[in-house]
């Protein structure tokens, strides 16, 4: 069942302005003020007074995308996102008493500072008390389970929870987290790899309750279960786009945690060229994962792209001579020509079970989606050295990690030293934007790091394609390392992580913070960026290495 969340688009004008990039939105914009004999107002850095917007009804601004943005008298004048869009503010000018005087702004800077004034789904809020003073068992879910469904029913909360998913997928999120405080609900998105804290209207944290039962019933998960973490999905169609929740429950102290991750099923890079290796690793990750056999493992933390790269190298090395078989828990996209298997614990059917049966199956290339446990990691060994080649991931720091790793997971040291044949690490950095990126020349700290002190690099600077973080989109960092002679021979005297990387660096591997390095010698990121992500110890070993 899908779950359709609209976002207000007044008419094909405004549709066709908001595909745009951002300096096209600008000059259409304008254009279209022209077109009108309106002025054109650019709000970027306008600031906004939220006293003369709360004189407004908050559900009108955000359906039609209205901004107050001064008062002299009783006039008042209003940013419009749509000239056409006239007849609400005959509804405005009733409901306040206000002569308007309209000008045009883009939406997009409309919508973004009814956001941060109203907060996240400010629009529905007001709806919301409003049902709740009819309701008074509104605010208080305590009573019995239908009680719970049925106010969690209620179409104001609908609206909140499908404005909150909505603004969410409009911010490019990648995650939602919802956290009790006390006697108050924060909000939180990741975007680009960074928690972002969402405004939220004060008067919607007495019906937190009632939002999470209605997530509970989207995902179709226990409305009464409020004591034992829970997992479901729910699946979205915002704008003709298919979108993918995965929501996981925790029980709190202060009431039940929520974290949401979106997946853009419409947008997915299956390729390999998604994953946009350096060339000499793109180079070396072709030949390995087209060997007959052995296991190939990619490593990094949650949210690092490891779907995405393993994604695409099956889509590279699938064809109608092979035979590709998955078991991933989810499944997080469809590809075309793969067998794919959901893991269902709940009837018994994880990652281990699957594969003991999929290799009855014949399979060529087998994906694990994850080596989570002791029978998992030897069930993978065991298929590697019976002709099948395994790709799967792994929840390490580095590289050399994962053959410790496996060892720890029980795995006898000669078997990981005679089946893994290469293990990648990665890391996903924020892109510059490239709107505002600032070059200069490297100071004393950059040089530190590696970098040359007469090759311009960029710094990131902020402007109004990228909301002023100076960052748009990510790009990977990466660390690969082949197993060679040597490696094998450490590790199957258990040698130490840093004994291994020390061999892996000195048979060619390039470290990440290396790999990171590059990136901003290339003008993809800034050394602040490489440099929060990768590690310190990581930082240390490298100088150490670079100094001997």
């Amino acid at each position: 069942m899908y779950h359709d969340i609209q976002i207000s688009q007044s008419d094909t004008t405004a549709e066709t302005i908001a595909e745009q990039t951002p300096l096209q939105k600008l000059a259409s914009v304008e254009k279209l003020a022209r077109r009108f004999y309106l002025d054109y107002v650019d709000l970027e850095g306008f600031e906004v007074d939220a006293e003369l917007v709360n004189a407004f009804p908050a559900a009108v601004l955000f359906e039609h995308e209205y901004l107050p943005l001064s008062r002299s008298g009783n006039q008042v004048t209003i940013a419009v996102g749509d000239p056409l869009s006239v007849e609400p503010l005959d509804e405005l000018t009733a409901a306040t008493g206000f002569f308007l005087r309209t000008v045009v702004s883009p939406a997009d800077q409309i919508t973004r500072h009814l956001r941060e004034v109203l907060g996240v789904g400010g629009g529905t809020v007001s709806d919301l008390v409003a049902q709740a003073s009819g309701d008074d068992s509104l605010e208080d879910l305590s009573n019995s389970e239908s009680d719970v469904e049925n106010h969690a029913g209620a179409s104001a909360v609908i609206r909140f929870v499908n404005d909150l998913l909505g603004d969410a997928v409009q911010q490019r999120a990648s995650d939602i987290h919802l956290e009790p405080v006390e006697d108050q609900l924060s909000v939180r998105f990741r975007v680009d790899g960074l928690l972002q804290v969402q405004t939220v209207p004060p008067d919607i944290h007495p019906f937190r309750t009632a939002i999470i039962s209605r997530l509970k019933i989207m995902a179709r998960l226990n409305i009464a279960e409020k004591r034992l973490p829970q997992d479901g999905r729910i699946k979205l169609n915002v704008k003709a786009r298919e979108i993918d929740v995965r929501v996981s429950m925790i029980p709190m102290i202060d009431g039940e945690g929520v974290v949401m991750r979106l997946l853009d099923k419409s947008g997915a890079a299956t390729s390999l060229s998604a994953v946009e290796f350096p060339p000499a690793v793109e180079q070396r990750w072709k030949k390995l994962i087209r060997r007959p056999h052995g296991l190939i493992l990619v490593t990094g933390p949650t949210g690092s792209g490891k779907t995405t790269t393993l994604y695409g190298s099956l889509s590279e090395i699938s064809s109608p001579y092979t035979k590709v078989i998955t078991v991933e828990d989810p499944v997080e996209y469809n590809l075309r020509g793969i067998n794919q298997i959901q893991v269902q614990e709940k009837i018994g059917l994880d990652f281990a079970t699957g594969l003991r049966s999929i290799l009855r199956h014949d399979p060529d290339v087998v994906l694990i989606g994850e080596i989570r446990d002791s029978e998992t990691a030897n069930s993978a060994i065991q298929a590697s050295m019976t002709g099948h080649l395994v790709l799967s991931t792994l929840h390490t720091n580095d590289a050399p990690s994962a053959m410790t790793r496996l060892i720890d997971l029980g795995v006898e040291p000669y078997l990981v030293a005679s089946t893994v044949e290469a293990v990648l690490a990665q890391r996903l950095i924020r892109r510059l934007c490239l709107h505002c990126r600032q070059q200069y020349l490297p100071d004393l700290v950059a040089t530190e790091h590696g970098l040359q002190a007469d090759q311009p690099v960029y710094r990131a600077v902020g402007c109004r394609d990228c909301n002023g973080t100076g960052y748009s989109g990510r790009i990977g960092v990466f660390e690969l390392m082949t197993v060679d002679r040597n490696v094998r021979d450490l590790c199957s005297r258990k040698a130490s992580a840093d004994e291994l990387r020390a061999a892996a660096v000195a048979a060619g591997m390039s470290p990440l913070l290396e790999s990171g390095l590059e990136r901003v010698r290339q003008g993809h990121s800034s050394l602040d960026e490489v440099l929060r992500v990768c590690s310190s110890d990581e930082d240390l070993s490298l100088q150490s290495l670079q100094q001997e």
